[in-house]
C-alpha cells in the first residue's frame, strides 16, 4: 500500500520559507513512515499543489499539514476534488468543504453540540463590535476568521479597544478565562474511536495555545465523562471520518464547550499519543 500525505510547499522539509510550526509536520511523517514501514507500506509528504504529482499512483491520500489552504480555498478545494476523482482521499472532499468553514458549528449546534456563544459577522465595524460586547455582556471577545486556522487574523480585544482592521467574515465569542487557567483539550478520534487527549496551554501573558505563540501541549487521562462528550460531537455528523480532533473549553459551569471539530488538516500530537500511526495505518487498510 502506497499513501499520500498532503502538505503544503511551506510545511515541506527544505522549503525556503518554511513555517516556524513546520516541526509539527516533521512529528507527523515520523510517526506514520514508522507505523506503515512496519507493515511494508510506504507514505510519503507531498503539496497539495504539487503539478507534477500523479495522484493515480497512490492507494490513498490523506490530508495533512496543507495549513495553506484558507487564503486558497476555491483552488484547494478544486484540487481534492481531482485528487478524489482518481484515488481515495481522507477526509472526503464534502467533508472538508462543510468543515472548511467555521459556520459548520451552528449545524452541530443544532444537533445538540454544547457551544461558546457566537456571533457571526460579515463585515467588522465599530458598531458590529460593540454589539457583540453587549450581546455576550462581556469585556473581553476573541474574533476569528470564518475561514481561519493557526490563530491567523485572530484577535483578542477588551471593550473600548481600537478595532483592528478585518477583511473577512469573522466569528466572535465571548472570551473564555478558562483557557488560561486550565487550558485547551483536544480528543482525537481515528476511524471514530478515541485514541488520545492532551492539554493545551498557552504561554505566559498569552491565550494562544499554538506552538508558535509558545503554547505547550501534555498527554492526559481523558475522563470517560470527557471523551464521551467530545464522542458525542462526532456522532452528529453524517460520514464517519477517518481522523478528527475535538476541541474543546471547560465552561464556567464546568461542562466541556465545542471550540471546533477539526477534520481538514488537524495536527494529532502523534508524541502524546504512541497508538496513533498504527491506528493511522489500520484505519487507512481496512478503507483501501
Amino acid at each position: 500500500m502506497q499513501v499520500a500525505y498532503l502538505a503544503s510547499e511551506v510545511t515541506l522539509p527544505g522549503a525556503p520559507n518554511r513555517r516556524r510550526d513546520a516541526f509539527e509536520h516533521d512529528q507527523m511523517m515520523a510517526c506514520l513512515r514508522s507505523a506503515f514501514e512496519a507493515h511494508s507500506a510506504s507514505i510519503i509528504d507531498l503539496a497539495w499543489d504539487d503539478k507534477n504529482a500523479d495522484w493515480k499512483e497512490f492507494d490513498a491520500v490523506i490530508i495533512g499539514t496543507a495549513w495553506d489552504y484558507p487564503d486558497r480555498l476555491e483552488e484547494f478545494l478544486a484540487a481534492l476534488g481531482t485528487i478524489a476523482s482518481v484515488t481515495r482521499l481522507f477526509n472526503s472532499p464534502a467533508m472538508v468543504k462543510w468543515n472548511s468553514r467555521k459556520t459548520y458549528l451552528q449545524a452541530l449546534g443544532d444537533k445538540g453540540a454544547a457551544l461558546i456563544p457566537t456571533l457571526w459577522i460579515d463585515r467588522s465595524s465599530e458598531d458590529a463590535i460593540s454589539a457583540a460586547f453587549d450581546a455576550f455582556d462581556t469585556d473581553q471577545i476573541v474574533l476569528k476568521r470564518q475561514v481561519g486556522a493557526s490563530a491567523e487574523g485572530q484577535h483578542r480585544l477588551h471593550r473600548h479597544d481600537r478595532v483592528p482592521q478585518m477583511t473577512e467574515p469573522m466569528m466572535v465569542q465571548p472570551f473564555l478565562e478558562s483557557i488560561t487557567s486550565e487550558g485547551e483539550y483536544s480528543f482525537v478520534f481515528i476511524d471514530g474511536a478515541f485514541c488520545h487527549a492532551v492539554i493545551k496551554k498557552p504561554a505566559k501573558d498569552d491565550y494562544r495555545i499554538q506552538a508558535t505563540y509558545g503554547g505547550t501541549e501534555a498527554p492526559i487521562n481523558a475522563s470517560p465523562e470527557d471523551a464521551a462528550v467530545a464522542a458525542k460531537v462526532l456522532s452528529a455528523l453524517d460520514e464517519n471520518p477517518l481522523y478528527a480532533r475535538v476541541d474543546m473549553l471547560r465552561g464556567e459551569d464546568g461542562n466541556l464547550l465545542l471550540i471546533e471539530l477539526e477534520l481538514v488538516e488537524p495536527f494529532l500530537y502523534p508524541q502524546q499519543g504512541p497508538e496513533l500511526g498504527e491506528r493511522i495505518y489500520e484505519a487507512v487498510r481496512r478503507r483501501v
